[in-house]
């Protein structure tokens, strides 16, 4: 009868941990399809975009691929969501911020802790500098078509 018990009372455990976790995937998918209207939380506040500059785009792919690849893919998701899109689904200001502070934006910042909900995985400090993620952002942009 105890172990009756015991696997009705675990069965529910595991069952509400299910649910968490597709509750914040749930959530965080609603976000990548909504755009999202803060610049998260780092040192930048404001970037103006003109045109794609592809010189700087490609410093963007070198760094990306030294130092980002390993985690993130485009197509697909993989150790982190798959980056196809960002742009689209993300502030400028945002993305800049992620890539210099996650530390600080997975703990303060709803948007990115519903992305570690999803991913498990967080997010490391890479020591970009703020030109680096600039150029990262430039190669996104790039990738998104962005005009």
């Amino acid at each position: 009868m105890k172990q009756g018990i015991a696997a009705i009372v675990l069965i529910g455990a595991v069952l509400s941990g299910c649910s968490d976790r597709k509750a914040a995937s749930e959530s965080a998918a609603k976000h990548d399809n909504n755009s999202v209207s803060d610049v998260g939380i780092g040192p930048v506040q404001r970037i103006e975009l003109g045109a794609i500059d592809s010189r700087l785009a490609e410093k963007g792919k070198a760094i990306f691929e030294q130092k980002c690849a390993a985690c993130h893919k485009f197509e697909e998701r993989y150790v982190g969501p798959a980056l196809k899109g960002v742009t689209q689904r993300r502030k400028p200001e945002w993305i800049m911020n992620m890539i210099l502070n996650p530390s600080e934006m997975l703990e303060k910042d709803q948007t990115a802790k519903e992305l570690l909900a999803t991913y498990l995985t967080p997010m490391t400090f890479q020591d970009i500098s703020k030109e680096q993620a600039r150029a990262i952002l430039e190669y996104f942009r790039q990738v998104d078509g962005a005009k």
